[in-house]
């Protein structure tokens, strides 16, 4: 890592997958050891605490293309100035989720401070829905294409509407759910996607070799963007929107273990863990090893 300090601030945000759970899972992952794992690493954690979600919503009506937009903005908005005043204070930002919609204020609050950013994004699904193609209507699943600058004007607008990333600095990985639309936007931006049958195809080396080509390419630093249901499902339960014949264990501490020794990220989050489908803790302690694992830690 570039930075010795971490910053660790929870979204403890459900509305944007509308599946109760999410959550619990800052709370989830922190009660797994991470900080002692981090600290045992040698770097200087500091714990801001969770971003404030009103938990008390009433359920959208049905058919909604945009469920709980206000309060998802608001908190991703709230998230954007944290994100910002740390990176301010020179802390590297650990962002726990909640569910994926969290990405915007995340990668937002990166951008007041990183001009040009690439974005690597694991994840079962692509996430750029819009309101157009989005056949649920939850904006976890537009994450990726509101930072990209596409989407309601209230979500495009946090951090400033100039605040985006490029489709040619951005990887997908792990991919292997992915709406008719969603493909369409993929072609026309050009966005590279290493679908499950890449990795299958040419290892996880190769891949992650290709990757980390496309996301520093004129770039200032690479933001980590890491859905736990990239993984299969045997591997991480606890997820809201599980897709088989996902990235084994191995293969997904390979890809961290790889992204610590190119030493470009400064910025980081883990989202969808779900304490109320998992099994004894089981996700959140994987996903907590998958920290470790971004953040140096090794077999040897």
């Amino acid at each position: 890592m570039k930075n010795n300090s971490i910053s660790i601030i929870g979204v403890p945000l459900q509305y944007g997958a509308d599946r109760n759970g999410l959550d619990m899972g800052p709370s989830a992952l922190r009660g797994s050891d991470m900080v002692n794992r981090l600290e045992a690493l040698g770097y200087q954690v500091q714990d801001v605490g969770d971003i404030h979600v009103n938990r008390s919503l009433e359920a959208c009506r049905t058919g909604e293309k945009l469920n709980y937009l206000k309060e998802i903005s608001k908190v991703n908005n709230e998230l954007c100035q944290v994100v910002t005043s740390e990176m301010t204070k020179g802390q590297f930002p650990l962002v726990l989720g909640g569910d994926h919609s969290i990405a915007i204020g995340t990668i937002k609050g990166v951008l007041q401070h990183v001009n040009r950013l690439g974005v690597i994004w694991f994840d079962a699904h692509t996430d750029v829905n819009t309101e157009e193609t989005t056949y649920s209507g939850n904006i976890h699943g537009m994450s990726l294409a509101v930072a990209l600058g596409y989407g309601h004007s209230e979500l495009v607008s946090i951090g400033s509407v100039e605040a985006k990333v490029k489709p040619e600095n951005v990887v997908i990985i792990g991919a292997r759910s992915i709406d008719l639309g969603e493909r369409t936007f993929l072609k026309e931006k050009g966005i590279r996607v290493f679908t499950m049958h890449d990795i299958d195809r040419y290892g996880m080396r190769h891949v992650m070799e290709e990757a980390l080509k496309i996301v520093t390419n004129g770039t200032d630093g690479v933001h980590l963007s890491l859905d736990i249901d990239g993984m299969d499902p045997t591997e991480a339960p606890g997820v809201g929107t599980p897709v088989s014949g996902g990235m084994s264990y191995r293969e997904s501490h390979f890809a961290m273990e790889i992204l610590y020794e190119s030493n470009v990220l400064v910025s980081a989050e883990f989202v969808e863990v779900n304490p109320m489908l998992d099994q004894h803790n089981k996700t959140a302690r994987t996903a907590v090893e998958l920290i470790g694992s971004v953040f140096g830690e090794r077999i040897l």
